[in-house]
């Protein structure tokens, strides 16, 4: 999220500042962009220029926290988009006394940004209220308050504190999301199949029964389905695999792998190669993955499973390509030495070939 802090303009910053003053005389506007072009600020990132806003606005807008909030919420609708989840950010760090006010705020807040991330430490000082709380967004006829009932108790949401009780058990909000397994917005899905994805983590055989219980019933459903699976299917999970129709066969496998070239420098591509042989009369559908086994610290490799293909192969034989690029990204480190890579086809390795990696 970091390249999102530019976002952060001048001009972005005197919008804000012009929508407040029409909200309000009490906003002292100097002091909020006093507060805002500190000596921090052009080293803050995304996450962090949201905190350092919601801070500024505390400083500027000196009244009573329910009084301050009416002012935001009147703001709100002229301030759109994902740059204004300072928004929800002053709930988060100003409202934790204010139960109900605060959940006020946040869905409204959550239409105009989102307040997946600054729900959460209420779920936490707050669980059982809160899933009552998630039983009202569940069946709303807003969208976004009914994507905050799945997203905001995701118990590993990324860039968000997590939640231990539902990573713990996750029954309360697994009979929960039920009611959200078919739901006619697909903002909606997404949501409950990253749900089902962060609980597959920690509970697969949990997730694999529900997700034998859901499938083949509604088209919507299905589609939560495959992608709320899709760490299972990485680990070859085998009720998923063939809940999918990923069945391992004598008749399938592969011929030439090949990994060119043998050397590979950072910021280049290695592409593999091989030929897949389908001896069956029939078509057969396949799920084609790869690991890659980086090189660690240590020594030793580690691997990391991508997803290739997923479809169904004619009888015959087809020549199946595919490029990997190797560059520096913010959660990997590399290190030079030999990787490996290994072609899995219905959760079963087929062949497995090295290469260098040089920095």
């Amino acid at each position: 999220m970091e390249n999102f802090k530019d976002r952060f303009s001048e001009s972005f910053l005197q919008h804000f500042v012009d929508v407040m003053i029409e909200q309000s005389s009490k906003f002292q506007a100097d002091l909020f962009l006093q507060q805002i072009y500190d000596d921090r600020w052009h080293e803050l990132a995304f996450k962090q220029r949201l905190r350092h806003i919601a801070e500024a606005i505390t400083v500027a807008l000196p009244l009573p926290y329910p009084q301050a909030i009416d002012i935001l919420i009147q703001a709100a609708p002229y301030c759109r988009g994902v740059e204004y989840l300072f928004f929800p950010d002053y709930v988060e760090l100003n409202g934790l006394e204010h139960l109900d006010v605060s959940i006020r705020a946040l869905e409204v807040f959550t239409v105009y940004s989102s307040a997946e991330f600054a729900v959460r430490p209420f779920i936490i000082r707050y669980p059982a209220q809160m899933l009552e709380q998630m039983d009202r967004w569940i069946v709303s006829d807003n969208e976004h308050l009914r994507r905050l009932a799945s997203e905001g108790f995701r118990p590993r949401l990324p860039w968000a504190t997590q939640l231990p009780l539902f990573i713990q058990d996750p029954s309360p909000t697994l009979e929960r999301l039920t009611k959200l397994n078919n739901d006619p917005s697909l903002y909606v899905r997404k949501s409950v199949a990253n749900h089902l994805n962060d609980i597959a983590k920690d509970h697969p055989d949990r997730i694999a029964e529900l997700a034998q219980q859901w499938y083949g019933h509604h088209t919507h459903t299905d589609w939560i389905v495959r992608h709320g699976c899709r760490t299972l299917l990485k680990r070859d999970h085998p009720a998923i695999l063939q809940l999918f129709g990923y069945i391992a066969s004598e008749d399938v496998h592969i011929t030439h792998f090949q990994v060119q070239p043998t050397t590979v420098m950072m910021g280049d591509y290695v592409e593999f190669s091989f030929t897949l042989v389908n001896e069956s009369a029939t078509d057969q559908s396949l799920r084609i993955d790869y690991e890659i086994h980086h090189m660690k610290a240590n020594g030793k490799n580690a691997p990391k499973r991508f997803k290739w293909t997923a479809k169904s192969f004619a009888s015959g034989t087809h020549v199946i390509r595919k490029k990997h690029l190797f560059k520096e990204i913010t959660t990997r480190k590399y290190y030079a030495g030999i990787h490996y890579v290994s072609i899995y086809i219905n959760g079963v390795e087929q062949d497995k070939a090295s290469f260098m990696l040089e920095l």
